[in-house]
C-alpha cells in the first residue's frame, strides 16, 4: 500500500524505514533540506532506557513552584495565555502521584527495551555509523539528600526489571574516572551499563539515505499546509513546495503524523486532539581541547538536570525544559541565560577540558505530554496512524516506535505491554529485563 509519513526526524525516519521493509511504498514530507534538522537535531544523545522516569511525578508540583522565577531553572512553566498549555499543565498535576508514576514507568521501560533491541538489530543490519558508545549512563548526585532519592529510584527501577546499580563515591569515580577533579563534590551515583550514547542526527541522516536507496520518495522543504478529509478518513495532504511556493495535494491509502510538537496543532483540524505540548530544550556541543581528559561514560548531573556525551572530539551538553508555547529562539535573555549555564557547569565539572569561547548552541522543541507516553497507533480516523508526543525519549524509543506502528499498520501486535492507541493496555505487563 501507499504511505505517506509527515515528518523527518528519528521517529518519521524509523517509520519510513520499518514500512518499506514490509513491502509499502512510501513518501516522507518534511519542510526542512534533511532528516533530523529539529527536534532530532542536537539532543542529549542518550538511548536511556533505564533513565525514562516521568516529569510527573509526587514532588514536582513543589520543584516547578520553586523554580519559576529562576532563568536556569531545570524546568521552566512560563504561563501564556494558550488553553493548551494550562490543559496540559492540568492534566500533568493529575500525573503527580506514586501510582501514577509507577504506572508510567512500566510503560515507558517497556517501551525503551523493545525499542533498544530494535535499534541494535537496525545497526547489525546497516552498520551505520553515529559516534555510539556502549558504555552505560551514570547519574551523579551531589548532595546526600539528592543520592538517597536516586537510590530509591534505581530501586523502583529495578523491579521492572531494569539493572541500574547504586554507587558509592569511590564507585561513580572508577566508572568515569574523568569525573575526579569534581570528586569531593560527590555523594554517590546510579549506572545502568546496558544504556548507551550516540548521535541521533548522524544516525537519522543516514538512515534516511538508506530509505531513499530502497524506493522511499522524499518531499524535501515542502510545507504540510493543511489535511483534507472525506468519508470519515484522510484522503489527501496539501503541501506547499519553499522553493517555488507551488501547492499539491499528495495521496496515499494510510498517513501516518510524525510532526513532533506540531503533530497537535496540526491535527486538531481533522478533529483528532492529543495531549501534546512543547517543552523548549537546550544543548552546546563544544570542541575538547584535552580529549584524554574528557568522560567517556554518558553522564546524568542531578543537580542541574543535564545530560553529558561524548559524540567523538565533540562532547553535547544538553537539559533544561522550557514550556514556553512554539518559540525555538536563542536571543532572548532567559534563552543565553538557560545556554550560558549549560557550559558554565560543564567548566565546573571539568575545568579546562573543552573550548568554551565558540559553544555551538541549539533548541529544539520536545513534544511532550503529561504522562511522558508518546502516542503511537491507530487515531480516530481509519487511515491516520499516530507517532508522537515522544517528549526527551525520541532517540531512546525511535527505532521501537517505528517497528511498532509499522507491526500494527500490518495487523500485528507488537510485543511489548504497552498502551497503544486503540488496544487495550494489559492490566499487569510483564518485567521486561534490560541485560547489563
Amino acid at each position: 500500500m501507499k504511505v505517506i509519513v509527515l515528518g523527518a526526524g528519528i521517529i518519521g525516519i524509523s517509520t519510513a524505514w520499518y514500512l518499506a521493509e514490509q513491502g509499502h511504498e512510501v513518501t516522507v514530507i518534511d519542510r526542512q533540506a534533511d532528516a533530523a534538522l529539529e527536534t532530532s537535531f542536537a539532543n542529549g544523545a542518550q538511548i536511556s532506557v533505564s533513565f525514562c522516569e516521568p516529569w510527573a511525578n509526587a514532588g514536582a508540583p513543589f520543584k516547578v513552584a520553586k523554580w519559576l522565577l529562576r532563568d536556569d531553572s531545570p524546568l521552566l512553566f512560563r504561563p501564556r495565555m494558550d488553553p493548551y498549555q494550562w490543559r496540559w499543565g492540568a492534566k500533568f498535576l493529575t500525573q503527580c502521584t506514586d501510582a501514577a508514576f509507577a504506572r508510567n514507568v512500566q510503560q515507558l521501560v517497556a517501551l525503551g527495551a523493545y525499542s533498544h533491541e530494535a535499534l541494535k538489530g537496525l545497526v547489525a543490519q546497516t552498520g551505520i555509523e553515529y559516534n555510539r558508545l556502549e558504555k552505560g549512563i551514570l547519574h551523579f548526585f551531589s548532595s546526600q539528600a539528592d543520592f538517597e532519592a536516586g537510590a530509591a529510584g534505581a530501586e523502583l527501577m529495578r523491579q521492572h526489571g531494569v539493572d541500574r546499580r547504586v554507587l558509592n563515591r569511590d564507585e561513580v569515580l572508577k566508572v568515569e574516572p574523568a569525573l575526579a577533579g569534581f570528586g569531593a563534590q560527590i555523594h554517590g551515583g546510579t549506572y545502568t551499563p546496558s544504556d548507551e550514547s550516540g548521535d541521533a542526527c548522524v544516525f537519522t541522516q543516514k538512515l534516511a539515505a538508506l530509505c531513499a536507496a530502497r524506493g522511499v520518495q522524499f518531499l524535501w522543504e515542502h510545507d504540510v499546509a493543511g489535511l483534507e478529509t472525506a468519508g470519515g478518513q484522510i484522503s489527501g495532504v496539501r503541501v506547499v513546495n519553499r522553493a517555488n511556493q507551488r501547492s499539491q495535494t499528495v495521496t496515499a491509502d494510510q498517513y501516518v503524523a510524525a510532526m513532533g510538537s506540531f503533530t497537535a496543532p496540526m491535527l486538531r483540524s481533522v478533529g483528532v486532539d492529543l495531549d501534546i505540548y512543547p517543552a523548549k530544550g537546550y544543548s552546546a556541543t563544544l570542541r575538547l581541547k584535552r580529549p584524554e581528559a574528557a568522560s567517556m561514560v554518558s553522564l546524568l548531573d542531578d543537580t542541574r538536570k543535564i545530560a553529558i556525551s561524548r559524540l567523538g572530539d565533540q562532547i553535547r551538553i544538553a537539559g533544561t525544559a522550557e514550556m514556553a508555547g512554539y518559540d525555538t529562539g536563542l536571543t532572548s535573555a532567559t534563552a543565553q541565560v538557560r545556554c550560558a549555564a549549560l557550559v558554565k557547569r560543564y567548566e565546573e565539572l571539568f575545568p579546562g577540558v573543552a573550548d568554551t569561547t565558540e559553544p555551538h548552541y541549539w533548541t529544539g522543541l520536545r513534544p511532550s505530554t503529561p504522562t511522558n507516553i508518546p502516542y503511537i497507533g491507530r487515531s480516530k480516523l481509519a487511515n491516520l496512524w499516530l507517532n508522537a508526543g515522544h517528549g526527551t525519549l525520541g532517540w531512546t524509543h525511535g527505532a521501537g516506535s517505528g517497528l511498532a506502528l509499522a507491526e500494527l499498520m500490518a495487523g500485528r501486535q507488537p510485543q511489548l505491554a504497552f498502551g497503544f492507541c486503540g488496544e487495550a493496555l494489559p492490566r499487569r505487563a510483564p518485567q521486561v529485563a534490560v541485560a547489563a
